[in-house]
């Protein structure tokens, strides 16, 4: 059942008489603080004022993908349905947020960040922080704030737990449950950095009406925050988890994260359909000769149309800027030069890769760019050849001439609210381009140093296509192309073909990983930057996780403006080290063809280390 409908039932639930029972404490018995501890508690409930004036200057994007779970002998539970939901939020204007309206939506007529309570209610209600007795469209945001109304000791008591380090940052850990028995007050743990004071960790869940089960009303949710610039501790993303769920004598669990990012974008400066847009660091792509020919006149329009779309998805927080040396240019780039060198393709100008910051799976071109989401790249599994098969794909939409709609090359097509830059631009390809593309994508990896690996890139697909049966939502793509056709089977199917039967008691054979294996995003500046996390390998069929949603934990630091690799917090912690999930992008092999010198692209990158598995 959809998680609309459980939530609706659980919203539905009438109060039923209790027996008179007697009663026992629900909390355990407050211990007095001593001075230092009091104080630290004054200076975070401080603090946390603070933090909400900090945020309601904010208008960040708020990404939540919801797994609907039932329990499995072998793999312990498994996901059977999904939700997904992106919003941009003003906190400025009472918590309201407005969502990013999929492509298959009638256009939104409304003006920009208006009416938008609904949207949030709605997000409240799929996350069951609604009930029947208590309507409260602050359900959502209060897994950002503690109680955005009254965190303070008039209405919680504080119990000092220990000492506990969060990755370089020592925090005092506290359990908080409110005085008085209120319906959605918050009680769980919370930890308190020891140098300023900021709540950088809360868990737990709100109170749900008299001593009734608060799973009934409330998930349980573990909520974390950054230190993203000086002195700003910012909510960078948030856990949710419901192991079991009663439901018509079905078990049925929930798991679900929400990301937060965008947090320097700006509202426009006067509320209209129109949004301006400035155009930065603009690169002369003039050539030494004086005139154009027609066919290159055609193709710097195609050009003209590329900047403009990428420039108003980096600006909506769609796209993640660039970052030197980054993801873009040391993993994916070098991977589309292994492809084009081989097969000796001469493109007018060089060919780059660009990180959709999504969870959805799905990806596309725009104009010589290719376009992968970062819940693409985080679910596909550390083997170069799997990445090279789909941005074969995309290379070969290139090189057919399946670009992006060239009207965008006028800029003043691109002037709408973010919230509707789905619907405005279409950025897909038709059935029988997909199909072009795929056959050609073939020949390219044939002919390629990957031609070797292709049935290991094929159990991707493969895996793709078994749980794209469930997983709607997160193969339903908002940009981009699906890489299922509308019947459920995976484009690339010759490869899935190839590749050998998935086999969970296989421990060396991975097809894909959970959500956020690759990839984080900086919440402040929206770049993207590769985890730097040991990989293990599986123990049981049970660690593989293929796309599935898992817990969130942070190595936390403070900032540091000198860390030029990693702008705000980096939630591996620790000095930046080289990557150690990455594949290693190889170069062409000996004896290949070089790309030709007239037009051809030339992007060799630095290969990364290989996989270290323990």
């Amino acid at each position: 059942m959809r998680l609309s409908k459980i939530s609706l039932a659980v919203l539905l639930l009438a109060p039923v008489a209790m027996p008179l029972m007697a009663k026992e404490p629900k909390y355990e018995q407050a211990h007095q603080l001593t001075p230092e501890q009091a104080a630290l508690v004054q200076r975070a409930i401080a603090r946390e004022k603070i933090l909400i004036q900090n945020i309601q200057k904010r208008t960040p994007l708020v990404e939540t993908y919801i797994q609907d779970t039932r329990p499995d002998q072998k793999l312990y539970q498994i996901p059977v349905a999904d939700t997904y939901m992106l919003s941009r939020v003003d906190f400025g204007k009472g918590f309201f947020d407005k969502s990013y309206n999929s492509r298959s939506n009638p256009a939104d007529k409304k003006g920009f960040f208006k009416n938008s309570l609904a949207s949030i209610a709605g997000l409240s209600k799929a996350l069951g922080l609604d009930s029947k007795f208590t309507y409260n469209p602050l359900g959502f945001t209060q897994m950002m704030f503690l109680d955005p109304y009254g965190f303070d000791q008039n209405r919680y008591v504080f119990n000092y737990v220990r000492r506990e380090f969060l990755g370089s940052v020592r925090t005092w850990v506290f359990d908080v449950h409110p005085k008085e028995a209120k319906t959605g007050l918050f009680y769980g743990r919370v930890w308190i950095e020891d140098q300023d004071a900021n709540i950088v960790r809360f868990n737990g869940t709100f109170t749900p009406p008299s001593n009734e089960d608060s799973s009934k009303y409330y998930f349980h949710f573990d909520s974390w925050r950054m230190n993203v610039q000086p002195d700003l501790w910012l909510p960078v993303a948030v856990y949710v988890e419901e192991s079991q769920r009663s439901e018509s004598s079905k078990s049925v669990g929930l798991k679900a994260q929400t990301h937060f990012w965008g947090y320097s974008l700006r509202l426009p400066t006067r509320e209209s359909e129109n949004v301006n847009i400035s155009v930065q660091d603009a690169e002369d792509k003039s050539q030494d000769s004086q005139d154009m020919s027609p066919l290159q006149a055609s193709r710097q329009w195609v050009t003209q149309a590329e900047d403009n779309v990428i420039d108003r998805l980096v600006q909506a927080g769609l796209v993640a800027p660039l970052t030197q040396d980054g993801f873009e240019q040391k993993i994916l780039d070098q991977i589309v030069t292994n492809l084009i060198v081989p097969n000796n393709l001469a493109f007018s100008a060089p060919v780059h890769c660009r990180v959709l910051l999504t969870d959805t799976v799905e990806a596309t071109t725009v104009g010589n760019t290719i376009l992968l989401s970062k819940g693409l790249i985080d679910t596909m599994p550390p083997h170069e050849a799997t990445i090279a098969s789909v941005i074969s794909v995309q290379l070969a939409h290139i090189a057919l001439g399946h670009h992006i709609d060239t009207r965008y090359a006028f800029n003043d097509r691109l002037l709408f609210p973010d919230e509707a830059t789905f619907q405005k631009i279409n950025m897909y390809h038709t059935d029988h381009d997909n199909e072009e593309a795929v056959k050609t994508a073939m020949t390219y990896l044939e002919a390629s140093m990957y031609k070797d690996e292709l049935p290991k890139a094929g159990l991707y697909w493969s895996q793709l296509a078994d749980r794209g049966k469930v997983l709607k939502a997160l193969n339903s793509p908002r940009l981009g192309d699906s890489l299922l056709r509308p019947d459920g089977t995976p484009w690339m199917t010759q490869l899935a073909h190839s590749a050998p039967k998935i086999n969970w008691d296989d421990l060396t054979q991975v097809p894909a990983q959970p959500l956020g294996s690759w990839l984080k995003t900086d919440p402040w500046d929206d770049r993207v930057h590769q985890l730097n996390a040991k990989v293990y390998a599986p123990m049981n069929a049970r660690d593989k996780m293929p796309m599935e949603v898992t817990p969130i934990y942070f190595r936390l630091q403070r900032y540091s403006a000198t860390d030029t690799a990693q702008p705000g917090a980096d939630p591996n912690g620790g000095t930046p080290a080289p990557a150690q999930n990455a594949p290693a992008p190889a170069a062409p092999a000996q004896g290949q063809p070089a790309a030709p010198a007239d037009g051809a692209q030339q992007q060799a990158a630095p290969p990364a280390p290989a996989p270290q598995v323990q």
